[in-house]
């Protein structure tokens, strides 16, 4: 808790000083009618032992549980240093640099953000971020569709996050651009070769929403070979073992967008996060958001400079690629630090154990009768599971043993049945994996009972 030096005697002096009489002075230029008066459902302020102990008492309300849910928010670990390090002064007030000669260690460290995702996911140009995953993927869009000219209509998988979907729609639908939805194979859980062949772009989730690797050396070739770009949706800690988006078939992907959080954000009740984008070269200057250039003064020293910004704020709205005026800096920040901290090894170490918890999970899971698996394809950090009883009454009696048991995906994807998506990231340990069989193999027998399904098998052509 900040501490609040000024006693009313203090603040009464300043006022003088000033030449007012009340802080409410200080705003005598906001119209009476605009102004909220008394905020009478706001409680009396409490002093500093009371407000310490009411929030430690709603912080214990919430629990702890043992966290299985994934559906594209993760729970990883992230180095102490990662936060003591970001929210040191310099970077924690720090806002947007617009002066570069007075904001060179934001700007480097931005730099070394764009040349770090940039590297992880094969691209020619990264971004300084964007503001989450979910708003990310539609300036894709918006981007692809600029870039592209002659088709508003895009490619939208429904093996992509249905909750980035619906931002997408929101985003894009008033603009005169078509979502195209795609189905997915019911035994693989991933996109089907599709029969278009009017449109701008083709959106490639990997892994998909299901966890599911889709085949992305195909779509990526049958998308470029009818004209159309490719977006590549990624989790960037996947791109740790799994081929990056700039490799993709012959030619590889055009733009790749997605979610930071799993590089050093923890799971705040739902935020911030924060998104990111890379391109091909060729595309730079349809890329929204801002991009880190290094150069040199006039006395030949190395400096950082905002390169690209062509955003409303600096030319004119009718030509700025994005209206986003903001982005998720100190996410991006944290990122950067987890990312040298761990590095490349490190990466693939944490990717290698998420996937083997939430296969090894996945394995127990499946021997309890009743309890199969959906999808055949190999995946990675997630799998979906079918329950021979309904899923939101296992989650409630999970939530009962302090246990968040996965994602629902009865309301997004009917046609599965009772479906269950669950994650176990390298957080998860042998005893937390078998508790959670444990407690659905008594919640499942006292219901039904039923086939098991069969394990895991990694298939020829993965290396897992």
């Amino acid at each position: 808790m900040p501490f609040i030096p000024h006693t009313e005697e203090d603040i009464q002096v300043m006022l003088a000083r000033i030449g007012v009489s009340s802080i409410d002075d200080l705003f005598d230029e906001i119209p009476p009618e605009l102004r909220s008066g008394q905020l009478s459902g706001i409680a009396p302020g409490m002093v500093e032992m009371d407000i310490s102990r009411l929030m430690t008492e709603r912080a214990e309300a919430d629990g702890r549980f043992l966290n299985f849910s994934g559906a594209g928010a993760y729970e990883h670990h992230i180095p102490a240093a990662v936060w003591q390090i970001a929210t040191r002064g310099e970077f924690y007030s720090a806002y947007t640099p617009y002066q570069a000669e007075a904001s060179q260690g934001t700007l480097q460290l931005l730099y070394e953000f764009q040349t770090m995702m940039a590297s992880l996911t094969g691209m020619d140009v990264a971004n300084a971020s964007l503001y989450d995953g979910a708003s990310g993927l539609a300036e894709a869009v918006l981007m692809a569709v600029r870039a592209h000219k002659t088709s508003r209509r895009v490619l939208m998988p429904k093996t992509v996050h249905p909750l980035y979907r619906r931002v997408v729609d929101s985003i894009v639908r008033h603009q005169k651009i078509e979502l195209v939805e795609l189905d997915y194979d019911p035994a693989q859980g991933i996109t089907t070769l599709p029969e278009e062949k009017d449109f701008a772009a083709l959106i490639i989730p990997q892994p998909n929403f299901f966890g599911c690797l889709e085949e992305v050396d195909t779509l990526t070739d049958w998308a470029h070979s009818q004209g159309g770009l490719v977006i590549g949706l990624v989790n960037p800690l996947a791109l740790a073992l799994l081929t990056p988006p700039g490799q993709w078939g012959s030619k590889g992907a055009d733009i790749a967008v997605g979610e930071g959080q799993p590089l050093g954000s923890p799971l705040s009740s739902g935020g911030p996060y924060f998104g990111f984008m890379c391109c091909k070269q060729a595309l730079v200057r349809q890329m929204p958001g801002r991009i880190i250039g290094r150069t040199v003064d006039l006395d030949g020293k190395p400096g950082f400079a905002l390169t690209l910004q062509a955003r409303e704020q600096h030319i004119r709205r009718a030509k700025a690629t994005s209206n986003i005026c903001s982005n998720q800096g100190l996410m991006a920040t944290a990122a950067t630090i987890h990312m040298a901290l761990l590095g490349p090894d490190g990466l693939e170490r944490v990717a290698a154990a998420c996937h083997a918890n939430t296969v090894t999970l996945a394995d127990k899971l499946c021997a309890i009768p009743g309890v199969k698996r959906v999808f055949a394809q190999t995946i990675f950090h997630e799998a979906v599971l079918k329950l021979p009883i309904p899923v939101a009454d296992v989650l409630r009696a999970m939530e009962v043993q302090g246990i968040v048991g996965g994602f629902d995906l009865t309301p997004y994807y009917p046609e599965l049945g009772q479906a269950l998506l669950v994650c176990a990231t390298e957080t998860r340990t042998a005893a937390d994996l078998q508790k959670y069989t444990e407690q659905l193999e008594r919640i499942v027998s006292r219901r039904s009972s039923g086939p098991t399904c069969t394990k895991l098998v990694p298939t020829a052509t993965s290396k897992w």
